[in-house]
């Protein structure tokens, strides 16, 4: 038995909604508790946003496989087309479409919750060459963490492996790790410390379209057979395949 499409996009909407309102949430937090200290801003919203996703992954995970990212699903999409696994094109425009939606109603989540308005645009530019460098650099890093955990059938450690790397690409990358397309427009609708001018957003969409090509790429190279495991990102969306693993509780990846 598979999960009715209706409760996949749900998912994928709720757990995107809920993950940029955890990087705005906490992005707002940490400007009231460290106003001057720009540095620990930015530990504070690392933490919280890394600890959020990989709960979220364990939550939403056996439901939609908890992609939460348009260049996950259409990476998914893509390398399992000749396998026939994966999302199928009608599944990716669903996917995509939930996820930019969360997103920006997470974002108008967390302005509400800390008494903003609704929507506030970014006034925050992040338009600049080594900025999107590092999109493309923090985009090709996730895509290759995903994949290379479902081809080794380590799908399982997906929530505290990926949750691990966007936490420590907030440092490593000169963007802060975006890495998201749906993220990067919800964060535009908050002009706080985790938003992006929405002049800003197509630069990094388009340096995120780069890194998931150069990480598909990548994972055709180093893994010729990762299509056959499109069916396991990030975790498995069939119910029968998650409760009949050996050693794996009934419901959990």
């Amino acid at each position: 038995m598979t999960v009715a499409p209706w409760r996949r996009l749900l998912a994928e909407f709720t757990g995107t909604a809920l993950l940029v309102t955890a990087v705005v949430g906490s992005g707002i937090m940490a400007s009231t508790l460290s106003p001057n200290d720009v540095g620990l801003q930015l530990l504070e919203n690392s933490i919280a946003t890394a600890l959020a996703l990989g709960a979220l992954i364990l939550i939403f995970g056996p439901v939609s496989g908890a992609h939460f990212n348009p260049v996950v699903s259409v990476a998914d999409w893509f390398l399992g087309r000749r396998t026939h696994t994966g999302l199928t094109g009608r599944d990716l425009g669903g996917y995509v479409a939930a996820q930019i939606l969360g997103a920006v109603g997470g974002s108008i989540l967390a302005n509400l919750m800390f008494d903003l308005p609704a929507v506030t645009w970014s006034t925050r530019h992040r338009a600049a060459g080594h900025l999107w460098l590092g999109e493309v650099v923090a985009t090709t890093g996730l895509i290759l963490l995903i994949f290379a955990l479902a081809r080794s059938g380590r799908a399982a450690t997906a929530p505290a492996a990926v949750g691990a790397y966007i936490g420590a690409a907030y440092w490593f990358t000169s963007s802060t790790s975006f890495a998201n397309p749906a993220v990067t427009i919800g964060r535009g609708f908050t002009d706080t410390f985790a938003g992006i001018h929405p002049g800003s957003v197509p630069g990094f969409v388009v340096a995120q379209l780069a890194g998931l090509a150069v990480g598909a790429g990548l994972l055709r190279a180093l893994y010729p057979d990762v299509g056959q495991a499109a069916d396991r990102v990030v975790v498995p969306t069939d119910e029968t395949a998650v409760d009949q693993r050996p050693g794996s509780p009934a419901g959990h990846p």
